[in-house]
C-alpha cells in the first residue's frame, strides 16, 4: 500500500473541467505534504485503478456536479461517491464511476475515500476556468489540506511564515 492519494480529474481542455488539475497543481506547488502521493489522473479512466488499489487512503480532487451553484465545494464521503457502471459510448469512453465500480467490486477500494471538488460554471471547449470556479480553486485546496489533516498528515505551505500542521 502507498499510504495517502490525492488524483487530481478532469479534462484542461473543456473549461471547468479542469478543475482538479490545476487545484492538484497548487497542491504541488505551494504544500509540503507528508506521506502523499499527488497523481494527475487528468482523463486516465482504467489506468487510475492500480493507483486507487495501491492506496488506503484517497481523495479524489475534481469538479463535481451535485445541483448546487457554480463556485461550490462539494465533498463526497465514499458512502455518496457513485459507484456503478456507465454505459460507454465507444470502446474508449471510461468514466470516474467505471474505474470506481471495478475496484468496489475486486473489493480493492479504500474504505477511506473522498471526492472534493467545485460546482463548474462553464464545460465547454476552452482552456479556462470561469473566474468563479478560478475564485474556488483556493477553498478547495484547503479542503483537501483539511481531510489531509483529519487522517494526520502533516501540511506545510512552501512559504517559511505560514504553516500548519495536523
Amino acid at each position: 500500500m502507498s499510504g495517502t492519494v490525492v488524483i487530481g480529474l478532469g479534462n484542461p481542455l473543456m473549461g471547468d473541467d479542469g478543475a482538479g488539475l490545476v487545484a492538484l497543481e497548487v497542491l504541488r506547488d505551494e504544500w509540503l505534504l507528508d506521506g502523499v502521493e499527488l497523481v494527475d489522473g487528468g482523463t486516465w479512466g482504467m489506468s487510475l485503478l492500480p493507483d486507487i488499489e495501491d492506496s488506503d487512503r484517497i481523495i479524489f480532487v475534481d469538479a463535481i456536479v451535485a445541483g448546487g451553484k457554480a463556485g461550490d465545494i462539494v465533498v463526497l464521503e465514499r458512502e455518496r461517491l457513485p459507484i456503478y457502471f456507465t454505459r460507454a459510448l465507444s470502446p474508449h469512453q471510461t468514466d470516474l464511476r467505471d474505474v470506481l465500480a471495478a475496484a468496489e467490486l475486486r473489493g480493492t477500494l479504500p474504505a477511506e475515500s473522498v471526492a472534493i471538488g467545485v460546482e463548474p460554471a462553464v464545460v465547454a471547449l476552452g482552456t479556462e476556468l470561469s473566474a468563479v470556479v478560478q475564485g474556488s480553486i483556493g477553498p478547495m485546496v484547503e479542503a483537501v489540506i483539511d481531510q489531509l489533516r483529519r487522517w494526520e498528515h502533516e501540511c506545510e505551505l512552501r512559504a517559511a511564515d505560514a504553516a500548519c500542521t495536523k
